[in-house]
């Protein structure tokens, strides 16, 4: 099967590849993203595999080839550094993005697959204890119910709407289940005729699971589920399972341990996924696609890539290392690359 790989880094653009990993291509000049820029996030359609999203230091930026060529998307998200992105997984032209440092956090909607933004309430405050300026980590739309959208901030907590985006209610409090307001990953299983709706929280510290679309929380601190492992990265479902999902796990930013934790129970419970060689950095990104549920990408802070082809059950660490890795994604279509021109004496 064609597809394109694509590194999101802090520091050279998005670095793509169309043979498996065996080349890689910087982005060209005159792009909307600059081949030395900052991407937050990646975002493929699911109905358009050569439709592909980013969130860059220069906005959001849509690109129609498979992530050879970008356009800037237009509107007030325009120049604002784009740290997340969701696609309404029932109406693709609805996406949400979310900023955060440098620029303002803020939550911003699309109704027309990209190209136009208006933003959302709440006001989200400039500056916070944590990372300073905070950013919006996450954004998740309810595969049961597009009504609800769910985002999280680092730091500024876990929020939910019921209407669209219209209005939002915070769900964290230290006297509450989610404790912390380090928000670092949200994810939602459909409900099927075996299991009800399953909703994920991450913050910096814990594991929160509901079976009840968040009425009640079964929340457990990392540190004490692995191995006292407590930077609780990421969550991924794996592509086409009702159960299976995988958990990024490490000692720290930008850390010296690390794993990635499998789940078949709807993230109740963990095992520990076989690493052929020991990472450099905690896992920051998962990239998986529903072409193929047994291929999957993730990549470490300090910029290694690793790569399964059962699943996630096992790793292998891909040749080429990469600057900070921020984002991975794949796409099941072969982006037309082509390689800079070399300089000559």
């Amino acid at each position: 099967m064609d597809f394109t790989l694509m590194v999101a880094t802090a520091g050279q653009g998005i670095l793509r590849s169309n043979d498996e990993g065996k080349t890689w291509h910087r982005l060209g000049l005159k792009e909307a993203i600059e081949f030395d820029g900052v991407v937050r996030a990646l975002a493929v359609d699911p109905t358009n595999p050569k439709r592909v999203y980013a969130g860059a230091d220069a906005g959001l930026c849509v690109s129609e080839d498979g992530g050879a060529h970008w356009r800037l998307a237009k509107g007030p998200i325009t120049g604002m550094t784009v740290w997340s992105i969701a696609i309404d997984p029932n109406d693709p032209k609805v996406l949400y993005a979310g900023t955060g440092a440098p620029s303002r956090s803020a939550l911003f909607k699309s109704t027309d697959a990209g190209e136009t933004w208006s933003r959302l309430p709440p006001e989200m405050p400039e500056f916070c204890q944590g990372v300073n300026r905070p950013r919006m980590l996450t954004i998740c739309v309810d595969p049961d119910d597009s009504q609800q959208v769910w985002f999280g901030v680092e730091e500024g907590g876990v929020w939910r709407s019921r209407d669209g985006g219209h209005e939002f209610e915070r769900l964290d409090n230290p006297h509450k289940p989610i404790r912390s307001s380090d928000i670092h990953a949200i994810t939602i299983l459909r409900a099927t005729a075996t299991h009800p709706k399953t909703t994920i929280v991450l913050t910096v510290n814990a594991v929160h699971v509901s079976d009840d679309d968040g009425a009640t929380w079964d929340g457990h601190l990392s540190k004490q589920r692995f191995d006292g492992l407590y930077y609780t990265r990421t969550v991924a479902p794996i592509a086409r399972s009702e159960t299976e999902l995988l958990l990024a796990i490490g000692d720290g930013t930008p850390g010296t341990k690390t794993r990635l934790m499998r789940s078949t129970d709807r993230g109740h419970h963990w095992t520990e996924t076989e690493l052929e060689t020991a990472p450099n950095s905690t896992f920051w990104a998962i990239g998986v696609h529903d072409a193929d549920p047994r291929r999957l990408y993730a990549g470490t802070k300090y910029g290694d890539l690793f790569r399964s082809t059962d699943g996630g059950r096992s790793w292998q660490k891909e040749w080429r290392e990469f600057p900070e890795i921020t984002a991975v994604a794949w796409t099941p279509t072969k982006a037309p690359l082509v390689a800079h021109a070399q300089s000559t004496e």
